[in-house]
C-alpha cells in the first residue's frame, strides 16, 4: 500500500494520490534530486504479476520517455522496486478534457478547434517518431491551469492494446477506431479517428456511439452509421462537420491520410469556418483512377510556370466518348500483318516519346534550377520564426516585417485576463519553427480590442483559459451584479463570473481550515455589489488545510558506517562514520528509526573483515521538529 511519505527508489516522495485507472494508480509526488514535482504511475498488481505484459510496457514506456513536446506529457523515468513497476511522469496541474466537457455541455467550435490542434500536434511529434498512441480519448487528455493541452499515457496505452480486456476497457471503447474492434491492423488513422470522436464529444457533448456493454459500442463503430454533429449542435460551422466526418470514417482510406493532414484542414476552419473545403472521398471511388482537371494556373505566367503547364496532361474526356476493350473492338482479320509497318508505326512512337520527355527534362531543370536561385517562386517562401513573445506588439510588427511578414501574415487575438496592454503573449509559430509567407501567424496580444483593430477579440489563442473569453450579451457601461461565487472550484467560479460579463484577471492560493482545496476563499468585489459589464475581479483559491511538517536529523553513533531503516517512510541507506541523515517535510510528528552496525577488522596485508558475530542492532522513537 502506498501512503503520504513513502519514498520509491530512495528520490520520489508521496505527497498524495490524484487519480486511479483501470490499469494504474497515479501520486503526486517530489523527487528529491532534482526538487520537482512529479506524478508517478503504478501498475496495479494484476498486471505487474503478468510477465509478458510488464516486459512489453518497460520497452514501450521507454521508447515513449523519447519523446518531447509542449503538448504531451513528458515521461522522466520508468523503473521497478519489489515487484512494483511504475511510470515517472511531468506533473500537470488541471483537469482532464472528459470532465471538461462534463461540466460545460457542449464547447463552441473555436474551443474544440483549438484543443483539437493541441492534441493534434501531440499526436504528429509521436507519429513522426513512429509511436501510435492507440487510446486516444477525452480522459487522456490535460487541460492545464494555464490553457495548455496535453496528451497523456503514451507507451502504456501501447501496452495494454496486446493485453486481455481491463477495467478501463468502457471508457475507451467509445473512442476505438473500427480496426481496433475487429483486432486489425493499426497505424496512425486509427489514432485519426479517436480524435474525430473526441471533437465529436467537444462540440455535442456525447459520444456518437454508446450501449451497454463495449461489445454493443464495437459492433456500432463496425457497422453503424455516426449521426451528423450538427444534428445535436445547430450552430455548428460545415467546415468542422465535414473535417469531424473525415477524420471518422470507418474505412482508413476515407480517412485523413496523416494527422498533419488533419491539422491543415483545422487551421483554415479557424479562419473559414462557414467554407466547405473539406473533400471526403465516397467509397465507390477508392480503387479507381482519378481523373485528375487541369490545373488553373495564376494570371502572371513565368517562364516557369510556364514550364510547369507543359507538364500537366489534360486526361478529361467528354461523356459521350466511348471506351473499348480491345479484345472486342478489334476483329482478327484486322490486325497488320505487315512488320515493316509496325516497325515504322513503333519508331515514331519512339520518337514522340523521346521528344515528350526530353522537355518535360528541360521544364523540371529550368523549374528547379528558377527556385534553387530564387528566380521563380513556385511556392511560398519559408522562413526561420523569431521569438517576439515578451515585445510591444508595434515593435513586434516590425521585428517580423523584417523577415518578411506583412499585415496580411498576423492575426491578432487579444486577451484582458493578463499582461500588460499591448505585450505579445503567445505567438502559433514558435522560435526556430519554419514558417510560410502564405501562412497566417496568430499573435496573443494583452488588453482589449480598440475599433481600429482587426482581431479577434477574447478568442482563445491557448495561452488564456477558455473560460476567459469575454461574452457577446454585455457591453461596455452596462451593469451587471456580481454574484457570490465563495465556495464553487475555480472553473465553476470563472465561468459563473465570466458568463455575466465580469473577468477574472488573476488568483491566489492561500491555506484554509474552512474551505476545500481548489475552492474559492474570497473574491475581490464583494457578492451583490453593482459593477460596470466587464470589470475585473481576483479571486483567492484554498490550497486546503495546512498540514504541520516535521524535520528530523539522525545521526550515527558508531564507530563506523551503518546502516538505517525507515519502516513508515518505506525508506533506507546508510549513514557513514561521524555522520549524519537529515529528512524534511515528514507529516508524521514521530518515526521509528531502525541502525544497524556491523564491525570490521582489518588484517596486516589490507584485506578487510566482517564481524558478523559482532553485529549490533537498536531500534528508537525519534520525535521530529516541526517546521
Amino acid at each position: 500500500m502506498i501512503t503520504q511519505g513513502v519514498f520509491i527508489a530512495d528520490r520520489y516522495e508521496v505527497i498524495d494520490r490524484v487519480g486511479s485507472g483501470g490499469m494504474s494508480d497515479v501520486y503526486r509526488a517530489k523527487d528529491h534530486i532534482l526538487g520537482r514535482e512529479v506524478a508517478i504511475k503504478i501498475l496495479k498488481q494484476e498486471f505487474s504479476e503478468d510477465a509478458t505484459f510488464v516486459a512489453k510496457f518497460r520497452t514501450e514506456a521507454q521508447s515513449a520517455a523519447g519523446l518531447e513536446h509542449p503538448n504531451i506529457v513528458n515521461i522522466y523515468d520508468v523503473g521497478s522496486e519489489n515487484g512494483m513497476y511504475f511510470i515517472v511522469m511531468e506533473y500537470v496541474e488541471g483537469i482532464t478534457l472528459k470532465t471538461y466537457i462534463e461540466k460545460k455541455g457542449q464547447l463552441n467550435f473555436k474551443e474544440a478547434i483549438s484543443i483539437a490542434i493541441q492534441v493534434g500536434r501531440g499526436i504528429e511529434a509521436a507519429h513522426q517518431k513512429g509511436i501510435i498512441h492507440r487510446d486516444i480519448k477525452p480522459q487522456n487528455i490535460i487541460i492545464s491551469t494555464e490553457g495548455k493541452v496535453k496528451v497523456t499515457d503514451f507507451g502504456i496505452a501501447r501496452a495494454a492494446s496486446s493485453n486481455t480486456i481491463h477495467a478501463d476497457v468502457m471508457g475507451s471503447v467509445h473512442y476505438s477506431s473500427p480496426e481496433q474492434a475487429r483486432n486489425g491492423f493499426v497505424d496512425g488513422k486509427s489514432d485519426i479517428y479517436s480524435l474525430g470522436i473526441v471533437m465529436y464529444e467537444m462540440v455535442t457533448g456525447r459520444v456518437p456511439f454508446d450501449g451497454d456493454n463495449t461489445v454493443a459500442i464495437a459492433i456500432q463503430h463496425l457497422q453503424e452509421e455516426m449521426v451528423a454533429p450538427s444534428a445535436y449542435a445547430p450552430d455548428l460551422p460545415i467546415s468542422l462537420e465535414r473535417i469531424i466526418m473525415k477524420a471518422t470514417m470507418k474505412s482508413p482510406d476515407r480517412r485523413y491520410n496523416t494527422i498533419s493532414d488533419l491539422l491543415m484542414d483545422l487551421k483554415k476552419a479557424l479562419v473559414s469556418p462557414d467554407e466547405n473545403f473539406v473533400t471526403i472521398m465516397e467509397s465507390s471511388e477508392l480503387g479507381k483512377t482519378q481523373v485528375m482537371s487541369k490545373v488553373n494556373l495564376e494570371p502572371e505566367e513565368t517562364i516557369a510556370k510556364k514550364a510547369a503547364e507543359a507538364l500537366t496532361f489534360n486526361d478529361e474526356y467528354d461523356d459521350d466518348d466511348e471506351y473499348y476493350d480491345d479484345d472486342e473492338y478489334y476483329d482478327d482479320d484486322e490486325y497488320y500483318d505487315d512488320e515493316e509497318e509496325d516497325e515504322s508505326k513503333m519508331d515514331k512512337i519512339l520518337t514522340i516519346s523521346g521528344i515528350i520527355a526530353g522537355i518535360a527534362i528541360v521544364a523540371i531543370l529550368v523549374a528547379i534550377l528558377g527556385n534553387v536561385f530564387g528566380l521563380f517562386n513556385f511556392g511560398a517562401k519559408k522562413v526561420k520564426m523569431i521569438n517576439v513573445e515578451g515585445t510591444q506588439y508595434e515593435e513586434a510588427v516590425g521585428k517580423l516585417a523584417e523577415l518578411g511578414l506583412d499585415e496580411d501574415n498576423i492575426k491578432v487575438i487579444y486577451d484582458s485576463s493578463s499582461g500588460e496592454d499591448g505585450t505579445v503573449l503567445e505567438q502559433s509559430t514558435k522560435e526556430g519553427e519554419e514558417f510560410s509567407l502564405k501562412d497566417t501567424l496568430r499573435l496573443t496580444v494583452a488588453g482589449q480590442e480598440s475599433s481600429g483593430d482587426s482581431g479577434e477579440s477574447g478568442e482563445s489563442g491557448g495561452s488564456s483559459q477558455p473560460a476567459q473569453t469575454q461574452p457577446e450579451e454585455t457591453t461596455d457601461g452596462e451593469e451587471v451584479t456580481v454574484p457570490s461565487v465563495v465556495g464553487l472550484t475555480q472553473a465553476e467560479a470563472t465561468e459563473q463570473l465570466t458568463t455575466i460579463g465580469i473577468v477574472v484577471t488573476s488568483t491566489s492560493q492561500e491555506y484554509s481550515d474552512d474551505v476545500a482545496e481548489g475552492h474559492v476563499i474570497s473574491q475581490s468585489i464583494e457578492a451583490g455589489e453593482n459593477v460596470e459589464a466587464h470589470s475585473k475581479i481576483t479571486l483567492v483559491i484554498s490550497k486546503g488545510k495546512k498540514e504541520t511538517t516535521y524535520s528530523y536529523s539522525i545521526a550515527n553513533p558508531y564507530d563506523g558506517e551503518c546502516t538505517y531503516s525507515i519502516v513508515e517512510l518505506n525508506k533506507s541507506g546508510t549513514i557513514p562514520k561521524n555522520g549524519a541523515i537529515n529528512i524534511s517535510d515528514v507529516t508524521r510528528s514521530e518515526l521509528t528509526i531502525t541502525l544497524t552496525y556491523t564491525p570490521t577488522f582489518t588484517t596486516e596485508d589490507g584485506n578487510t573483515i566482517t564481524l558478523d558475530d559482532k553485529k549490533e542492532t537498536s531500534t528508537q522513537t525519534v520525535q521530529g521538529t516541526p517546521n
